[in-house]
């Protein structure tokens, strides 16, 4: 018989700017985090924030970022987020434009992880505001396996992690 994987923290960014089954981005968000307990236990979601929108689209985001324990590991993890998009509607589209629901896998307490189709940490997290402020709320202290760079000093250094979003009520 098997023995079953010791459960990993993952980080995941979260984001939305288009309306879905469950209503408007901060609803859909709500939603997924709901929806990420199918995958492991949730430890903590950050507070949702409004972003402007990367590249052409439009619509400004809702971003968040959850810790979700699983013993799933990450190139498992990474098809059952991408599931999990398109249940919520995501269709394939051009990139940065409106999306229901985007999942990114940002960090993992195993390190660094490459395969066909993924990396962690992910590639451009490092120079996202949207990530790196919803991920300092609640992460501040976990290190970068690249750097040894706390989340917290790259939030402090990217311009874009202290200006360009508003925050909003978290509920339900």
């Amino acid at each position: 018989m098997p023995v079953p994987s010791a459960p990993s923290l993952y980080a995941i960014a979260l984001g939305s700017n288009r309306r879905g089954r469950a209503g408007a981005p901060r609803a859909v968000l709500a939603a997924a985090v709901a929806t990420l307990g199918a995958l492991g236990r949730v430890r903590t979601v950050s507070p949702t924030i409004e972003t402007p929108p990367l590249g052409p689209g439009g619509r400004r985001f809702a971003n968040a970022a959850a810790l979700l324990e699983s013993a799933l590991p990450p190139d498992a993890m990474l098809a059952a987020l991408k599931d999990m998009e398109r249940r919520f509607g995501r269709r394939a589209g051009r990139r940065w434009g409106a999306r229901v629901l985007d999942l990114d896998l940002i960090l993992w307490s195993g390190g660094a992880w490459v395969s066909p189709g993924l990396v962690i940490p992910h590639p451009a997290w490092r120079q996202r505001g949207f990530v790196l402020a919803p991920l300092a709320a609640i992460a501040p202290d976990w290190r970068d396996p690249l750097t040894g760079r706390s989340v917290r000093q790259l939030a402090r250094t990217c311009a874009r992690a202290r200006t360009g979003y508003v925050p909003l009520r978290v509920g339900p």
